[in-house]
């Protein structure tokens, strides 16, 4: 029995950290462009190669180095990238039982611009069919970004949960939120947690400012908890009771890759050992501000110990009811 399966696609992220390059704002800040010259050489100051991530992926290695037995159902190509996936996932404890193989195709690939502390990724993703492999033994499944046809993987995870009483954390990827929150009302009716970020939010049920009434409009969808995280001004949640904010721990930001994934891994990892909403926001916010500090998704992932100590060096950020 496992305490969390994570699902989704993995990749080979290479970061190249540019020198030469401009940021155009409109006047809200809100639309950037990353602007660098056409047709032109530009130099990197640096090439950082990582294997094996990607929102399920990244979810799997946090929650092992959490303290919990953590499995991954993920496809990989049959090249490099893959074989050096698959070493990750057993350097890091994560059960490799579910991981398969396409023998046709490559492994997914994104390229990272990183410039100034943020990134803009140019992503390849293989079609693939998952099916969730029979005779799975977990309490959680985490959800993350799937390929085009992931209809019948929701399918088999919502008669998962109906019969097995498994719990769901979800974190959809850029083909999800295509489908609009029509394409996802029959998964998230079974879901516990679902974590999405502002921008993703408006997408699903339109732009408002008042975070309480997109929590309020999430939750009647179904899941026991919705998350909004918003960059900088932190994460808000709501349990249908209470509606809780949790500010950022302001630490020095690297490269924010993976950011996301990691809060929605401390705070999961969190609620299964148990601990209560305020608590696994804390969780969250501490994983990413770890991240942030490195480049790439897993660098910065804390183990159990880690965020104990963390969390005792930083007691006065904390979740707050709103």
């Amino acid at each position: 029995m496992f305490d969390i399966l994570s699902i989704g696609g993995t990749a080979l992220d290479v970061f190249l950290e540019l020198h030469e390059a401009t940021v155009n704002c409109r006047i809200d800040n809100n639309a950037c462009q990353l602007c660098i010259n056409f047709a032109d050489k530009i130099p990197v100051q640096n090439v950082t190669n990582v294997p094996g991530v990607g929102t399920a992926p990244n979810n799997a290695v946090g929650s092992a180095r959490l303290g919990l037995k953590a499995a991954l159902y993920t496809i990989i190509g049959n090249d490099s990238p893959g074989k050096d996936s698959l070493a990750v996932f057993k350097k890091e404890k994560v059960a490799t039982k579910y991981v398969m193989v396409d023998k046709k195709n490559r492994t997914d690939y994104s390229s990272i611009l990183s410039f100034q502390g943020e990134r803009t990724l140019l992503t390849f993703q293989v079609p693939r069919k998952y099916s969730l492999p029979a005779g799975i033994k977990t309490e959680w499944i985490f959800l993350g970004a799937l390929p085009d046809g992931h209809k019948l993987l929701h399918s088999q995870i919502v008669k998962k949960v109906k019969k097995d009483k498994v719990k769901i954390g979800y974190n959809p990827g850029a083909h999800e939120l295509r489908d609009g929150i029509d394409g996802m009302k029959d998964i998230l009716k079974v879901t516990e947690v679902f974590i999405v970020n502002k921008e993703e939010a408006w997408r699903l049920i339109g732009k408002d400012e008042d975070i309480k009434i997109l929590l309020t409009k999430l939750k009647k969808y179904g899941p026991k908890l919705v998350v909004i995280t918003d960059g900088k001004n932190g994460a808000c949640c709501f349990d249908g009771e209470n509606f809780y904010h949790q500010p950022i721990f302001n630490l020095p930001v690297v490269e924010k890759t993976g950011a996301g994934d990691a809060f929605a891994t401390g705070l999961v990892s969190a609620l299964i050992h148990g601990l209560d909403v305020k608590t696994a926001m804390r969780y969250g916010a501490a994983n990413s501000a770890s991240v942030v500090g490195y480049v790439g998704a897993q660098a910065g992932l804390m183990t159990k110990s880690q965020m104990k100590k963390f969390l005792d060096q930083h007691k006065e950020t904390r979740a707050k009811i709103i």
